[in-house]
């Protein structure tokens, strides 16, 4: 089983290989099989990632609302279309079952592309603002290059979700999966391109831990949005402050789940299983623990196993 890309990393518009950057592997996590081997990024990648984002970015940022919107919406069919084939990906990206992938993955990154490429005509507008007998208008204007820095639990929809909003906006991406699920990001750019988006406006980067810092902290880099944990979002939010830079962070947290005594039994086994397996347990609204109430602890154990 293999699910080697042409190259680690894609830049305005192609893949591109550096051998100097650290090597590591891509594992199905289903068998621990090794599918594809990959390069993290060097700092001459990421600053040509960047100038390429910013570049690209001028020409992007010149059209209208609605032509943006109609390369998303593009996207998007093009994913619909490739669903199969994206979810197999996915699948073998993260391990988790292709019944799942398959309706839930890809098709909710094409719901972001379609859904933001349908907002762009009426929603990016500013506002009038009376002020007695005089006026004061807002009008609103891209940020420049925006970062993305992926988690490996839904790789494809994060790339999507942050890559939407960013770029029906006149913005660049630079988008940087996570080195566990570095595969589907891959594909995306590729779509997005063959959908008509500018070579160079969205770009993805391969690494680590290492990789992170030399994007936030770049000084052509105008906003980060992460998906993580909360120890990487408060070293994320710490960098950017240094220049002011606009952030969004989604990071991780689980609640339990409560079951009483005078809970509907099924429908309770029926969400503690759904709540904690779901996504092989690895979702963010996982539920990680349960807590039964004495009364119905037994029937509840006895009917779960």
């Amino acid at each position: 089983m293999r699910a080697q890309p042409k190259a680690s990393h894609f830049i305005d518009g192609e893949y591109i290989e550096d051998a100097a950057g650290t090597p590591f592997d891509s594992i199905y996590p289903a068998t621990g099989e090794v599918i594809a081997k990959l390069h993290a990024a060097t700092p001459a990648i990421v600053e040509k990632a960047i100038a390429s984002a910013k570049r690209a970015q001028k020409e992007w940022a010149a059209m209208s609302p609605t032509a943006r919107g109609r390369i998303l919406k593009r996207a998007a069919e093009i994913m619909r279309e490739r669903n199969r084939e994206l979810s197999e990906l996915e699948t073998l990206d993260t391990g988790k079952p292709i019944q799942e992938t398959i309706v839930a993955d890809p098709t909710s990154g094409a719901d972001a592309f379609e859904f933001f490429g349908g907002i762009a005509a009426a929603g990016l507008n500013g506002d009038y603002i009376p002020l007695g007998q005089d006026f004061a208008f807002t009008k609103r204007v891209p940020l420049g290059v925006c970062v993305g820095i992926g988690a490996w639990n839904y790789p494809q929809q994060i790339a999507c979700w942050k890559g939407a909003p960013a770029l029906v906006c006149g913005n660049a991406m630079v988008f940087k999966p996570s080195e566990n699920t570095p595969l589907g990001a891959l594909k995306i750019a590729e779509i997005l391109i063959e959908a008509g988006l500018p070579k160079g406006l969205y770009n993805v980067i391969q690494g680590d831990r290492s990789t992170g810092p030399l994007l936030v902290n770049h000084k052509d880099v105008a906003k980060v949005s992460l998906t993580g944990s909360v120890p990487t979002g408060k070293k994320v939010a710490g960098a950017a402050a240094s220049d002011l830079k606009h952030v969004t962070m989604e990071l991780g947290g689980k609640s339990p789940l409560i079951v009483f005594d005078d809970a509907d039994l099924e429908s309770a086994i029926g969400g503690a299983m759904l709540g904690n397996f779901y996504s092989t347990g690895q979702v963010c609204s996982n539920g990680t623990r349960v807590f039964v109430q004495k009364g119905i602890k037994d029937r509840f154990l006895s009917r779960l196993k």
